[in-house]
C-alpha cells in the first residue's frame, strides 16, 4: 500500500490500547481511533473507514466476532483479531464473521507490524499457532454434502486456480504477480473472483475451503 496504514484499536483494556498505540505508531502506522466495546468499533469504523480493525474477541456488549460481521459486511474495513484466546469457537467464529487474520497478543511486535501491513494490502494472516486447526475447523463445517458443487472450486480458472494455490503456500500479492508474470491489481482481481466463487468472506476462509478438499 501507499502511505501510511490507518488502524483502529478494538481492546476493552485502555492499558492495552495504549501499548498497542505507542507499538504501531512507532512503525509508521496510524493509529485513528480506539473502542472499548463492539458496539463503539462498530461506529468508529463506519465513521472513520480504518484500513484495518485491530480487534480483541471478548469485549463487554457487542463481542469482537459480532462486530467483526457487522464491520467486514459493511466494507468500512478489514479485520486483523488480536486475542488471549485460541480456543475453537473462537477461531472458527472469527473466520467464519469475514476476519482477514487471527493472531494470539503473544505475537511480538515484528509480527503483529507486518501483519497489520499485510492485512491492509489484502492478503489474509493466521497465528501459527492456530493456522492448523482453524483449517481443519473451516473445512470441516463448510464439506459440501456428497455430490454438491465443491465450493466452486470447479468453477476456477486455471489462472484462478495458481493464484488460490499461492495463497494457500502463504504468497502475498507482490510474490503471485512476480511468480505468475501478472500485475498486482491483476492478481487482486483474480483473488476477488476465487473468493466469489467459493463463497469465502477472507483469503484465510479461502484457504481453508480448498484445503478441505485437497
Amino acid at each position: 500500500m501507499t502511505g501510511s496504514v490507518r488502524v483502529l484499536l478494538a481492546d476493552d483494556h485502555a492499558a492495552i490500547r495504549e501499548g498497542l498505540r505507542i507499538m504501531l505508531e512507532s512503525h509508521g502506522l496510524e493509529v485513528v481511533g480506539e473502542a472499548a466495546d463492539g458496539a463503539v468499533a462498530i461506529r468508529n469504523a463506519a465513521a472513520l473507514h480504518p484500513d484495518v480493525v485491530l480487534m480483541d474477541l471478548r469485549m463487554p456488549g457487542i463481542d469482537g466476532i459480532a462486530a467483526t460481521r457487522e464491520i467486514v459486511a459493511s466494507g468500512s474495513a478489514e479485520v486483523l483479531v488480536l486475542t488471549s484466546f485460541d480456543e475453537d469457537e473462537l477461531v472458527d467464529g472469527a473466520l467464519r464473521a469475514g476476519a482477514a487474520g487471527f493472531l494470539l497478543k503473544t505475537t511480538d511486535a515484528a509480527t503483529l507490524v507486518d501483519a497489520v501491513r499485510r492485512v491492509a494490502a489484502g492478503e489474509g494472516v493466521l497465528d501459527p499457532g492456530v493456522t492448523r486447526r482453524a483449517l481443519a475447523l473451516i473445512a470441516r463445517g463448510d464439506r459440501p454434502a456428497p455430490g454438491a458443487a465443491t465450493h466452486g472450486l470447479d468453477q476456477l480458472t486455471e489462472r484462478e486456480r495458481e493464484v488460490l494455490e499461492g495463497m494457500r503456500a502463504g504468497r502475498s500479492n507482490g510474490e503471485l504477480a512476480a511468480d505468475l508474470g501478472i500485475s498486482v491489481a491483476t492478481v487482486k482481481t483474480h483473488v476477488s473472483s476465487v473468493l466469489a466463487k467459493l463463497g469465502a468472506r477472507s483469503r484465510s476462509h479461502a484457504v481453508a475451503l480448498a484445503a478441505g478438499d485437497a
